[in-house]
């Protein structure tokens, strides 16, 4: 592996001198600037700079990126320069020879109030947009999220994978910390895999990947944070969509997103409603073994039906105060009725394949899921130059209520109802020194309190093993933040400390166990880049983060779907920490745009999942149990290289692509007890965990115009083989479908979208336990989560003008513009 990563550094180095001699800088000059809007100081992305040149009548030019800046490389010539922004004055330069680097400056543009009732043009980005900090990957244009859902999104995001359980992971690491507008949310809920099913995509404007993070973010998520921006509209006038969606299997989705912008006032709302259901399926083989030879088989085939329907609504206001601050509001409410119905059929056979019994287990669960999240926002910018201070509160109020009737040889019942009360304070100050240097302090609090309370009632449950308890999670986290960034020429850095002190204090009221967890945490972050020239850069970034064990990790409660595989939490679990190193390459050549990383991280006290045994008393009879739960192992090392590459050969197709490739090697022994109920003798068993694997996942996407005026897009993604300690998984195929259409004279959109066309996104595992040397039980496992998905999408616009957005993106592929380096 380390001669796989010598001999990528130097190809790396090796094209970046290849490419950098090729360039002839004698004769080009640079022409730069940054627009913002003269009413608010804000940046107008998108904004329009047209060069033209004044002998040769060639117009060429570029678009504003997300902070409004633009740079714009041209031979030396006699031009004139215009900018341009829908509802808004434009400037025009006098012609003039330029035969140097040009810096216009900050243009400030004014608004048209003669254009306030004007159609809205709203811009609609291309999918994957690569910046050197992070990656952002863009909603508006991906056919094949339309109908889906937050975990769809995510899903299609390059560098990351959801898994059936919906688990997220960044690079093949879970541990990932999810933000919403750059802030923990309810909108994640208590279960953030079920309340990332809720959300629906229509919702979300871009997820930005950023896996090497300053001090300015949190220290949670080792493997990086993905950050959900939702839609905020900012068009002035009033404007708005709406987003039906069928589907088979049932999938009934509804959208309405609204926005009113005048001159002292920017409203902005999406509402949404969806009924689904997600028909899936799970078979376990599990074979128990005896001194080496097979003891008994036990196959369990459990068949999920699951209605999803929810609503969600998110209200804003921002008032503008005067020309340098404003103040925002925003309420999100998010409802949702789930239920649940499984049908397990379990048959038990002897060495020989005689029956010994069957059964049926049947789990019919109820979820009622209620969020409210209120968040003020100040921001206050003293100059056009930068210097700002932005002040956030944030509360959030989650309540969710699950119970489920479980039928087998008995009844049983269990319930579980989750409260958390979130408090956020956040302060940002940013202070320019100079003409690239930079200052910024900050503080964020973070103030949770949850209380759980699950109660399982059954008639045959081994009194041993009742996971009946009533939990209360109490987490205080305050951090300190200060960093300091510059550049000198080509390059430029950022090094930054945080500080994080948390209070965790847990009690098991059933038990009367009480835990204190108390921690001072320092986290320095260094960020280095180096511009080889317009087209070429390279980043190297260290950060050290931890990974708090989320409550649900901490809470004992069991999974009671099965008697036999349980899952459950661990109260004993403490935070992992990570080193974490990432060299990064950025190039593009004309079409082409191409960004590599390689990357380490070094984990100690890891969090994983293990597998252990217990022996439990079921239907009158000593049983092997499978339990699964989170312990910390010793350490873990990663490391690994991805690349992503976006390619426009013409106007009609569109190409990106991903590839990921990593190696993890863990060490650490796990030692637990397991008490015979019949004879109260206690055997101590000691796993080791010492394992080393590869893995990797790829995806392609391809967007091609048909005649007809019909889009279509495809998409490819593998997920390759991977084991641990204790289980190997197969690898995973999927292909996405989807076809567009305007009409309405381009103010409507249909889109079919076929999701897992070949019905092959099913995960397939051997697990072992308790270790591969010496297993007494091997189970083999195959869960699908959904089934192929076959939905229309149709999408109404008013007050928003389709062929304007699609002529200045086709102007932002062509040119290249809108790059952050």
């Amino acid at each position: 592996m380390i001669k796989k990563i010598t001999f990528f550094i130097c190809c790396l180095f090796t094209i970046s001198t290849t490419f950098s001699q090729s360039k002839d800088a004698a004769n080009t000059i640079k022409i730069f600037g940054k627009v913002i809007d003269a009413k608010t100081n804000q940046p107008l992305e998108y904004a329009t700079i047209i060069i033209k040149n004044t002998k040769t009548e060639k117009v060429s030019g570029g678009i504003t990126d997300l902070d409004g800046n633009f740079s714009i490389q041209l031979p030396k010539a006699n031009y004139q320069i215009s900018v341009e922004f829908i509802s808004f004055k434009s400037i025009n330069f006098p012609a003039e020879e330029i035969t140097s680097n040009k810096n216009l400056g900050t243009i400030k543009l004014a608004e048209d109030t003669n254009s306030l009732n004007e159609i809205v043009i709203v811009a609609e980005k291309s999918t994957v947009d690569i910046r050197l900090d992070k990656k952002i990957y863009n909603v508006g244009k991906d056919m094949t999220v339309k109908g889906g859902t937050a975990s769809d999104v995510l899903d299609n995001v390059p560098s990351v994978d959801v898994d059936p359980e919906g688990a997220v992971s960044l690079r093949g690491s879970e541990n990932v910390r999810i933000l919403i507008d750059g802030k923990p949310s309810a909108l994640v809920g208590l279960n953030g895999a079920d309340a990332l099913r809720q959300l629906p995509s229509d919702a979300i404007e871009r997820v930005e990947v950023i896996t090497s993070p300053s001090a300015r973010y949190d220290a949670e998520g080792t493997a990086g944070i993905l950050n959900i921006i939702l839609r905020k509209g900012k068009a002035v006038g009033f404007n708005g969509s709406v987003n039906v969606t069928v589907g088979d299997p049932q999938n009934y989705q509804g959208a309405v997103n609204l926005n009113m912008r005048t001159e002292k006032v920017n409203v902005f709302s999406n509402f949404g409603y969806n009924d689904r259901k997600g028909p899936g399926n799970y078979l376990a083989d599990i074979t128990y073994l005896s001194n080496g030879a097979i003891d008994s088989l036990r196959t369990e085939k459990r068949n999920f039906d699951r209605n999803r329907a929810g609503f969600n609504g998110n209200v804003g206001l921002e008032y503008y105060l005067n020309d340098d601050s404003s103040i925002t509001g925003t309420v999100f409410v998010r409802s949702s009725n789930n239920n649940s119905y499984s049908t397990n059929n379990i048959s038990s056979f002897d060495p020989s394949g005689n029956n010994l019994y069957n059964s049926v287990r049947i789990q019919d669960e109820d979820e009622k899921d209620e969020s409210l999240q209120f968040s003020l926002n100040y921001a206050n910018n003293f100059n056009d130059k930068g210097h700002k201070l932005t002040v956030d509160y944030q509360y959030n109020a989650s309540n969710e209520f699950e119970s489920a009737d479980i039928f087998d040889t008995n009844l049983e019942f269990n319930s579980t109802k989750e409260i958390s009360i979130d408090n956020l304070f956040q302060a940002d100050y940013v202070l320019p020194i100079g003409e690239s240097a930079q200052f910024e302090a900050g503080y964020r609090g973070n103030f949770q309190d949850l209380t759980s309370d699950y109660l399982v009632v059954a008639p045959n449950l081994d009194p041993r093993f009742n996971p009946s308890n009533n939990l209360e999670f109490t987490q205080n986290v305050n951090a300190f933040y200060t960093q300091f960034g510059n550049k000198i020429n080509k390059f430029s850095y950022l090094l930054g400390l945080r500080a994080e002190i948390t209070a965790i204090d847990i009690n098991l009221l059933t038990t009367q166990e009480n835990y204190k967890k108390r921690f001072t945490d320092f986290f320095p972050t260094v960020n280095l880049g180096y511009e080889v020239n317009d087209d070429q850069s390279f980043t190297l970034g260290y950060g050290r983060r931890l990974r708090r064990p989320r409550s649900r990790f901490l809470n004992p409660f069991e999974n009671r779907a099965s008697e036999t595989v349980i899952s459950k939490g661990n109260v004993n679990l403490d935070p992992t920490y990570t080193n974490s190193f990432d060299l990064g390459y950025l190039n593009r050549w004309g079409k082409l745009t191409l960004n590599s990383s390689i990357y380490y991280q070094h984990s100690t006290n890891n969090i994983v999942r293990v597998n252990r045994e217990e022996v439990r008393i079921i239907n009158n009879k000593e049983t092997n149990v499978l339990v699964r739960e989170p312990i910390n192992l010793a350490s873990e090392d990663r490391m690994g290289f991805e690349f992503n590459a976006n390619y426009n050969p013409s106007r009609k197709i569109k190409l990106s692509g991903s590839f990921n490739f990593f190696q993890f090697e863990t060490n650490g022994e796990y030692t637990y007890d397991i008490t015979n109920p019949t004879t109260n003798t206690v055997t101590s068993v000691t796993q080791d965990f010492d394992a080393k694997n590869t893995s990797w996942f790829t995806r392609f996407d391809a967007r091609v115009s048909l005649p007809l005026d019909i889009e279509w897009q495809t998409r490819l993604f593998y997920r390759g083989p991977r084991s641990d300690a204790q289980s190997d998984t197969d690898g995973v195929f999927s292909a996405n479908l989807a076809f567009s259409k305007d009409i309405l004279k381009d103010k409507g959109t249909l889109v079919l979208n076929v999701s897992d066309v070949f019905n092959s996104r099913k995960y397939v595992t051997n697990a072992f336990a308790p270790s591969r040397e010496n297993p007494t039980n091997i189970s083999n496992q195959t869960f699908q989560w959904r089934v192929r998905q076959v939905s229309l999408n149709f999408t109404y616009r008013f007050n928003q003008n389709k062929s304007q957005k699609e002529r200045n993106q086709q102007q932002r592929d062509d040119d290249g513009g809108g790059d952050e380096f």
